[in-house]
C-alpha cells in the first residue's frame, strides 16, 4: 500500500476520534463497583478508581454533585451511580465522570423502580386518558390500609371533621413484607368484585405512612400497579410524605401528597357546602321574587296596551275583505297568464320541430358519409401503392433473386455452414453448392486466397 493512500493518524487525531466514540456510544450509563484510591484535593472534587473483580475504571464526580450526596463517600463502598464516559485527551486516559452516586442495596431497589416505570409508562399505565374524575362528594370512602399505624386514625379524623357523617369502608392490609402485595391486590380484587353492587364505594384511597424505599417497595410492584390501573373506582395514591414518589402514585387517578391531603382532597367541607346551599337558596329566592316583580310590571303594562277585542275584529274584518279582493285579482291574472302561455309554447314547439333538424341532419350525414368512403378510397390506394414498391424491394434483396442473377451459395456439409473464407474447408472437404435450380455436392481440390 502506498503512502499516498493509507490513513495515517496523529495522536492528537486518534484520541480525538476515540473521545467522540466513546462519547457519543455512551452519553449517561449506570455503572456499580467498589470505591478504592478516593482523594479529595482543594478544588472539592472527587477523584477515586472504581472497581469490581477483574477490572477498574478512573472516575470523578465534581463539586457541584458532590453538594447533593446524603452519604460519605469512603474506600471500600459499594455505589451504583450515573454518569458519562469522557476521555481525558492530554493523557489518553478513559474515566467516568459521575452525576448521581447512591450505596449499591438502595442503588438495586432504584434500578428496579425506574426499569418498572419506564416499562409500564411506555404501555400507557400512566396515560392522562385512563385517568378518572373524582367524584365532587362522594357516598362512602373505601380505605386500603394498615389498621394499626396512625394514618388511617389521622385520615379519618380529618374526613369526621370535614364532613363528619360520611360513610367509610376499611380493608385492612400489610403495608410492607412478603405479604404486602397480594393483599393489597386482593383488597382492589373485593372492592371491583362490589363495583356494580349498592355497597359499592366511589373513591378508594390508598395510604401508608413514609419510610425507606425497602419500606415502600409493595407500592413499587408492579402487581400493585396494575391492580390500581385495572380499578373501577377512582383511586388516590396517598404512600409516604410529600418528596416520596411510587409507582402507585404514577398508575392511581390522582396522587396525594400525604395521608392527609388525601383525606382533605376526597370530600369537601360539610360547613361549607352549607353555607354555600343557603347562600344559593336565598339567591334564588331573591330571583324569584325580581323575576315576579318584572313580569307583574310587564302583564300592568300589557294591561294598559290592551285594546277593544271588538275593534280588533272590525279590524281584521276589512283587511281580510282587502286580503280576498287582492287574491281574487291574482287568480285572475294567473289564469290570463296560463291561457297565453300555452299559445306560445305551441309557436315555439313548431319553430323548433324536429324534423327541420331532421332534414339538415341527413344531409350533413351524406356528405359525411361520401367523404369518409372517398378518404378510405385514397388511402387504400395509397397502401397499395406503397405494398408494390415494398414487395418489388423484398424481392430484390431475396437470396432466391440473387441466385437467379447467377450467384451460388456454398455451404459445409453436414453444419450447414456458409464458406466465406477458404481457410475453414479442407482439401478433400465434400461442400453444397446451392444454385438456383437446386445445389451440387463438390470436393474441394485446391485453394485459393484473395483472389
Amino acid at each position: 500500500m502506498s503512502q499516498n493512500t493509507r490513513k495515517i493518524y496523529t495522536v492528537s487525531e486518534l484520541t480525538s476520534e476515540l473521545k467522540t466514540l466513546l462519547e457519543e456510544s455512551f452519553p449517561f450509563v449506570w455503572i456499580s463497583g467498589e470505591i478504592s484510591n478516593l482523594s479529595t484535593p482543594v478544588s472539592g472534587h472527587f477523584y477515586f478508581t472504581l472497581k469490581d473483580e477483574n477490572s477498574q475504571i478512573r472516575a470523578v464526580m465534581f463539586r457541584g454533585q458532590n453538594k447533593k450526596l446524603k452519604f460519605i463517600l469512603e474506600d471500600g463502598l459499594s455505589i451504583i451511580g450515573l454518569g458519562r464516559i469522557n476521555l481525558y485527551e492530554p493523557r489518553g486516559n478513559y474515566q467516568i465522570i459521575f452525576e448521581y452516586i447512591e450505596p449499591k442495596g438502595i442503588g438495586a431497589l432504584q434500578l428496579g423502580f425506574e426499569k418498572l416505570k419506564k416499562r409500564l409508562s411506555e404501555e400507557g399505565l400512566f396515560d392522562d386518558k385512563y385517568k378518572s374524575p373524582l367524584p365532587f362528594l362522594p357516598n362512602k370512602i373505601c380505605i386500603i390500609t394498615s389498621p394499626t399505624g396512625a394514618v388511617i386514625h389521622d385520615i379519618i379524623d380529618i374526613i369526621h371533621r370535614r364532613f363528619y357523617n360520611i360513610p367509610i369502608e376499611i380493608i385492612p392490609v400489610k403495608v410492607q413484607g412478603d405479604s404486602a402485595v397480594q393483599e393489597i391486590v386482593s383488597a382492589f380484587d373485593m372492592i371491583n368484585t362490589l363495583a356494580d353492587s349498592k355497597e359499592r364505594a366511589d373513591v378508594v384511597i390508598l395510604a401508608r405512612g413514609g419510610g425507606s424505599i425497602e419500606d415502600l417497595a409493595a407500592f413499587n410492584s408492579e402487581e400493585v400497579a396494575r391492580a390500581i390501573f385495572a380499578s373501577k373506582i377512582p383511586v388516590i395514591s396517598a404512600i409516604g410524605h410529600e418528596t416520596d414518589y411510587t409507582i402507585s402514585d404514577f398508575v392511581a387517578d390522582l396522587r396525594a401528597p400525604t395521608p392527609s391531603a388525601a383525606a382533605e382532597l376526597v370530600v369537601p367541607l360539610k360547613n361549607e357546602l352549607k353555607n354555600r346551599c343557603d347562600e344559593m337558596f336565598k339567591n334564588l329566592i331573591a330571583r324569584i321574587y325580581n323575576n315576579i316583580d318584572k313580569l307583574n310590571s310587564i302583564l300592568n303594562e300589557l294591561n294598559n296596551r290592551l285594546v277593544d277585542p271588538r275593534k280588533n275584529i272590525q279590524d281584521l274584518r276589512l283587511r281580510i275583505d282587502d286580503y280576498a279582493d287582492r287574491l281574487l285579482k291574482s287568480i285572475y291574472n294567473i289564469i290570463d297568464k296560463w291561457r297565453d302561455q300555452p299559445i306560445w309554447m305551441s309557436r315555439s314547439l313548431y319553430a323548433n320541430s324536429p324534423y327541420k333538424h331532421i332534414d339538415n341532419l341527413n344531409v350533413t350525414l351524406k356528405r359525411l358519409n361520401y367523404n369518409l368512403l372517398s378518404s378510405i378510397d385514397i388511402y387504400i390506394q395509397n397502401r397499395r401503392s406503397i405494398t408494390i414498391i415494398l414487395a418489388s424491394r423484398l424481392n430484390d434483396l431475396s437470396p432466391i433473386a440473387i441466385l437467379d442473377r447467377g450467384y451460388s451459395i456454398t455451404r459445409t456439409i453436414p453444419d450447414a455452414v456458409v464458406v466465406r473464407d477458404p481457410k475453414i474447408v479442407k482439401l478433400g472437404q465434400d461442400l453444397e453448392v446451392m444454385v438456383a435450380k437446386g445445389s451440387l455436392i463438390c470436393r474441394v481440390e485446391g485453394k485459393s486466397y484473395n483472389g
